[in-house]
């Protein structure tokens, strides 16, 4: 039933990102439209927290009232969480070849109402630690022992509702709730310290009262070390703020392409023939 019993071992989870990184390239591809960047930045993430035995989930049984939560509050990053979600069995990796094709549950976005196991319908930015919250509080309430984790864009930090949660959780010491914030440095008009220089995460989130650590968000070894680190603290939320590269893992090819933003549109099929032969 649970991820948390059958965690990959390091070598595997590494091979996993693999085949995670081609799958958003491949449905993006496909699509001719999406965020492959965005996503990519957020493998090694994604990848523990579904293999690396830190979520408890059931795909035969999305709904079970024990499962532990994962947003996406960077909706426009759902291509990493279609890979993941399909790797883990909740559908196949055929179905999310028809991400963002007319009529497809694989919306361009989470959509909860289309597909089983989706937590919340993200993408407009700013909200998902909000209704992080409320799932959180929600467990404590009913006593079934699930955790939840937000993944968070580093742009979207400069909406006021991110802060007015991360007062709340504090207030309400939600031990049980882990905030990541992917700071791959972009996003959709320019360089995030271009658009508005948040300084340093670390600083103002532990001035709100969480536990923090600042980590490279694309090492696969520490990401599952963080999240280690943030399993054993109960007595208040948590926060990792992990500095990632956006496209990591095809860098080359954007760099070729001359555009390492490269926000908001797929590879050309050329360009993902590339790609895909850098991660094989």
């Amino acid at each position: 039933m649970a991820a948390q019993a059958n965690a990959l071992s390091m070598e595997e989870l590494k091979e996993k990102g693999k085949v995670l990184r081609r799958l958003i390239i491949k449905m993006t591809t496909e699509a001719g439209s999406g965020h492959p960047s965005s996503s990519l930045s957020a493998v090694e993430v994604v990848n523990a927290l579904w293999f690396g035995g830190f979520m408890k989930y059931d795909p035969q049984n999305p709904t079970w009232e024990a499962r532990d939560r994962f947003i996406l509050s960077k909706g426009h990053a759902v291509p990493v969480l279609y890979a993941a979600m399909a790797e883990a069995g909740y559908f196949s990796t055929d179905d999310v070849m028809t991400l963002r094709k007319l009529g497809s549950p694989f919306e361009g976005h989470p959509n909860m109402k289309r597909l089983p196991g989706i937590e919340a319908s993200t993408g407009s930015l700013g909200q998902g630690l909000s209704l992080g919250i409320g799932q959180a509080l929600g467990a404590r309430l009913n006593k079934n022992g699930a955790n939840v984790f937000v993944v968070i864009g580093d742009g979207e930090m400069g909406e006021g509702q991110v802060w007015e949660a991360l007062a709340a959780a504090e207030k309400y010491k939600l031990g049980n709730l882990t905030a990541i914030i992917d700071q791959n440095g972009y996003q959709q008009t320019g360089a995030t310290k271009d658009v508005l220089d948040m300084g340093s995460f670390e600083d103002k989130i532990a001035s709100f009262g969480w536990h923090t650590q600042t980590i490279n968000g694309n090492c696969q070894e520490t990401v599952v070390e963080a999240l280690e680190a943030a399993a054993k603290v109960t007595d208040r939320p948590k926060a990792i703020i992990s500095q990632t590269k956006k496209g990591y893992g095809i860098l080359p090819v954007l760099e070729e392409a001359g555009d390492t933003n490269y926000h908001g549109k797929p590879l050309s099929p050329e360009l993902a023939e590339k790609a895909l032969a850098l991660l094989s």
